[in-house]
């Protein structure tokens, strides 16, 4: 395309299409990707993550109805949703960590899966966790965003058995270290089972929780292939 070499084959060969990361890429560049996307694969949603302002208002303008642009996730598609197959519960510790959050669950939703997202359940309130463990144990995967000392990857994987993956954010105070110690923290873990994606990664949080919720629900006798 003059300016990038899109893979057009990833679908076949993952069985997901090829994502646009906005981030350094003119609101031009990123429609351009998005729309030959599009055009290689018709009935596919095409995704694009960490759009500024100006790129969304591109995307908007472009595709019109057909593109669905979410400010506070950072990310638009174009095309028509997929149908979900398992479900995925994001859960926050504190509302700073939304937007990764949000950047989290609207990726696993273009990628498949049902999304639920619970926001503000931090381990400096527990009491606020356990009213929604019953809900974490229904789900087919979790993701668990925190930031300042990152204990709540480790706790929700104690209360139940549900794969887990933990995304460290850079919300924090000075010795935070923009998110470095969160994510040591959960690299360090004590629960068993949890992985860990990198700093403010709420995308490949995203992506590893749908396809792990699809695979589940693909065991289900019954279920979508």
């Amino acid at each position: 395309m003059g300016f990038a070499r899109l893979d057009t084959d990833r679908l076949e060969r993952t069985g997901d299409p090829e994502v646009v990361f906005g981030a350094g890429k003119s609101p031009e560049q990123t429609v351009a990707l998005l729309r030959a996307l599009r055009e290689a694969h018709p009935d596919r949603l095409a995704l694009a993550t960490r759009v500024d302002a100006d790129t969304r208002a591109a995307v908007r303008e472009a595709f019109g109805g057909d593109a669905d642009v979410d400010d506070d996730a950072r990310c638009a598609a174009v095309g028509e949703w997929p149908a979900p197959w398992g479900h995925v519960i994001v859960v926050a510790a504190g509302t700073s960590d939304r937007p990764v959050a949000i950047e989290a669950a609207y990726t696993a939703r273009a990628f498949g899966a049902d999304v639920t997202t619970v926001v503000d359940v931090g381990v400096a309130g527990l009491h606020r966790l356990l009213d929604v463990r019953d809900d974490l144990d229904r789900a087919d995967c979790l993701v668990v965003v925190a930031g300042m000392e990152g204990a709540l990857p480790s706790v929700v994987g104690g209360l139940t058995g549900v794969p887990l993956v933990a995304v460290p954010t850079s919300v924090g105070y000075g010795t935070s270290f923009d998110g470095l110690a969160a994510l040591l923290a959960m690299l360090n873990s004590c629960a068993p089972g949890v992985v860990v994606v990198n700093i403010d990664n709420g995308f490949g949080a995203g992506v590893h929780a749908a396809r792990v919720a699809r695979r589940a629900t693909a065991t289900v006798p019954g279920s979508a292939p």
